[in-house]
């Protein structure tokens, strides 16, 4: 059940993908709470210079495993703006973090881009619960949508299909 204390995390989330699309990069945001609720950690997107694994929450799963015990990080919370990707729900699930809470769904992103005639993603789009188990997973949240979806249109303007 999503409370009105996760839409204020998923707030600063949404700040934070805003603020990688001013910076020039693609509009995701997270971050990681404890199980106290304090925010521990908070990223967005680097990967603008080429390298495509600075996602925000590859970023805070190795944090977590340099920075937090094994019980730490199964009572925390990554909130995030998107869904993970593969690559990031499966370093979600290797630290042992616990659950996450996203905006946007991976399915109405491959719809958006779709619609903004931008190229998919190169790694398939797939739910966290394909790729990781005994995990709690809450999403999408309906309140973000029209806000996350333009910020991918500003985001991919300019770099739709020829």
């Amino acid at each position: 059940m999503i409370s009105d204390l996760d839409k204020t995390y998923l707030r600063r989330c949404v700040d934070l993908a805003r603020a990688a699309v001013d910076s020039g990069d693609e509009p995701f945001g997270s971050i990681l709470v404890s199980g106290q609720g304090e925010i521990l950690m908070e990223d967005h997107n680097h990967v603008a210079g080429g390298d495509h694994t600075r996602h925000p929450e590859f970023a805070i799963a190795r944090w977590a495993a340099n920075n937090m015990t094994i019980d730490e990080r199964r009572q925390a919370t990554v909130y995030t703006s998107g869904e993970h990707c593969p690559m990031c729900a499966a370093a979600h699930g290797w630290v042992e973090l616990g659950r996450i809470v996203y905006a946007a769904s991976s399915k109405q992103l491959v719809e958006w881009l779709t619609e903004f005639g931008a190229s998919p993603p190169r790694v398939k789009a797939l739910p966290i619960g394909d790729i990781i188990t005994d995990t709690v997973i809450e999403g999408p949240v309906a309140d973000f949508a029209e806000e996350i979806k333009s910020l991918h249109a500003l985001s991919h303007k300019g770099r739709a299909k020829v």
